[in-house]
């Protein structure tokens, strides 16, 4: 089993509102576990957490923004690593007509 915090602890520890923490939830940029009617956040996702709450409460970013920016931040961290793929695939090739993609 995952190690994993309360809704409520996180709340409480966070100083978040929970209608906040609901709309990430409804918005499935977080995902919780439920077990004996309590909800958990695996801690795997706290990181996650902590910068949508940064963004919402330091720099005002309401919550379509905060879906934007995330999406964008997987696109560009996606984008990243096929260029890794792509670049350590074609040094192994002396030329480009040799490169297979």
């Amino acid at each position: 089993m995952q190690e994993r915090i309360s809704i409520e602890e996180i709340i409480r520890i966070y100083k978040i509102d929970n209608s906040f923490l609901d709309q990430l939830i409804d918005s499935e940029l977080l995902h919780p576990e439920t077990e004996n009617s309590v909800k958990y956040i695996i801690y795997e996702e706290l990181s996650h957490l902590e910068r949508f709450a940064n963004w919402h409460y330091d720099l005002d970013i309401n919550l379509p923004g905060i879906e934007i920016i995330s999406k964008l931040l997987k696109q560009l961290t996606d984008l990243q690593t096929e260029n890794r793929r792509l670049c350590s695939h074609t040094t192994h090739s002396t030329k480009w007509e040799e490169a297979e993609f």
